[in-house]
């Protein structure tokens, strides 16, 4: 999202998109990281293909002097391989290229208030549902939440998806009829002024691990997708 269709505004936009984009095509979050990324930053709108805007605010008439030029816009950007995979290379990296996996999500979840798993047709929190598949799109993954009734066959309850163990997510994923299975734990706490988040998966034979403090839920679950896309991508631990 930026604000305005200005050229300033634009080129701030074009280096959000291209951290974006080389992490969504690659899998791999460490990307970011490395300091080749400044210099590729402050030419990032050469990479751009095409772009487009959006008005957030579309039908919406103009009402004030702020509002004819500072109006909020998502900017749209597109990119070709050809001029991708060889930025992806100068960085070390390439195109995660193999069918991204959907990844069964099995959460506990603790607001302070009431602790519950997370269930598809759950009425405690429909929103974190709908925050966890945007986070699996911006990956070019996707998600499945199981129902109430598949958790309950399994014996998926918060005491027991909480503190699960390595050795449990195999049986997990078996239980509920999947090949891959992202399973944690995430709860509010005062202290870090946010959620708390703990996320497990296994893959070949090794489980993972990793964890974030003091953030929104949206983006405790870009935290458990990105690191779940490094995993699957080849890449390493988060």
């Amino acid at each position: 999202m930026v604000t305005g269709q200005g050229e300033p505004n634009r080129q701030a936009g074009f280096k959000i998109c291209l951290d974006e984009v080389l992490v969504r095509v690659s899998g791999d979050q460490r990307l970011l990281e490395k300091p080749e990324m400044t210099a590729l930053r402050d030419k990032a709108g050469s990479f751009v293909t095409g772009f487009r805007y959006r008005d957030r605010m579309e039908g919406i008439p103009v009402h004030d002097e702020q509002g004819t030029h500072d109006r909020p816009h998502d900017l749209y950007c597109q990119y070709t391989p050809a001029t991708i995979d060889p930025v992806l290379a100068s960085l070390g990296s390439k195109p995660w290229l193999t069918e991204r996996p959907t990844l069964s999500i099995v959460l506990a979840v603790d607001d302070s208030r009431r602790h519950f798993v997370l269930a598809s047709d759950g009425n405690e929190n429909p929103y974190m549902i709908e925050s966890f598949q945007s986070a699996a799109g911006s990956m070019a993954m996707s998600i499945v939440v199981p129902n109430k009734a598949t958790l309950a066959k399994a014996g998926l309850t918060f005491e027991e998806v909480g503190p699960i163990s390595p050795e449990l997510l195999g049986n997990v994923a078996r239980s509920i009829g999947s090949r891959q299975v992202l399973a944690g734990s995430i709860v509010w706490s005062d202290k870090d002024l946010g959620w708390i988040a703990d996320w497990r998966l296994k893959a070949d034979g090794k489980t993972y691990h990793w964890q974030v403090r003091g953030v929104s839920f949206d983006e405790a679950f870009r935290v458990a997708m990105r690191g779940a896309a490094q995993i699957l991508s080849g890449n390493g631990s988060p």
